[in-house]
């Protein structure tokens, strides 16, 4: 039986397309592939994938700007696959939007349980956001969230849209004010996994939650750094229907 999720393959290797294809098909996944970025937006008008694994080292357009296009008009979540030796591509990854890496060559479990990860988190948001349960907006310093339209509001007109990722680490802020949250919490949340040593993707996370926020690492009027325990949300926080 098919859970209806729908993954989008884009990958210029036709041996990876079809091993994805043929993995995740078996795992109740509907999968569908694109060998470029041409090819990729044509799926796109016509379909609304659940999730994108989006290779970098593409003909025509890369998938970093690929990513950037896309999270012009979407949070879909975004795993993008890199060369094992590319930290700095991992890192520019993430900052432009992308949720999770996974670097090549990779074991098809370990990228399905990525997925898995994903899609939980996706859910939780979606399910986590209904107006019937929490109110719309979340008021703090100067600034709004909208948990709808999961955008950023300051001055009424200045508005600031938020990955998926962005999002749900800001929510995870705003639901434990005042407390130390760690980076294996912030990693489960995120990643579906607890942090690695010296990883560096969620001091990219951190970093681009910030700067949408304008909070000075230096000195942080929101989030600050507590030394061994993690990172606390230290601006009052009010609720809006």
């Amino acid at each position: 039986m098919s859970n209806n999720k729908q993954v989008l393959v884009v990958d210029d290797d036709q041996a990876i397309r079809e091993l994805l294809a043929e993995y995740l098909s078996k795992n109740n996944y509907q999968v569908l592939t694109a060998e470029e970025g041409i090819e990729m937006q044509k799926i796109l008008q016509s379909n609304t994938p659940d999730l994108i694994i989006l290779d970098i080292m593409l003909p025509g357009d890369d998938g970093f700007t690929l990513c950037q296009h896309i999270r012009q008009t979407s949070n879909v979540p975004i795993i993008m696959l890199t060369a094992n030796s590319d930290e700095m591509d991992r890192i520019l990854g993430l900052e432009i939007g992308a949720d999770d890496y996974i670097a090549k060559p990779f074991s098809p479990r370990e990228l399905l349980a990525r997925i898995k990860a994903l899609l939980r988190r996706t859910q939780f948001v979606n399910e986590a956001v209904k107006p019937i349960e929490k109110p719309r907006y979340l008021c703090f310093a100067n600034w709004k969230l909208d948990t709808q339209q999961q955008n950023l509001i300051k001055n009424k007109n200045q508005v600031v849209p938020l990955t998926g990722a962005d999002f749900q680490l800001l929510m995870l802020f705003l639901e434990n004010p005042n407390t130390p949250v760690s980076r294996d919490k912030i990693s489960q949340t995120l990643h579906g996994r607890d942090s690695f040593a010296n990883e560096r993707g969620i001091d990219v996370h951190l970093s681009r939650l910030r700067q949408c926020l304008g909070d000075d690492a230096k000195a942080p009027k929101m989030i600050k750094t507590v030394r061994g325990a993690g990172y606390v949300f230290i601006a009052e926080i009010k609720p809006v229907k």
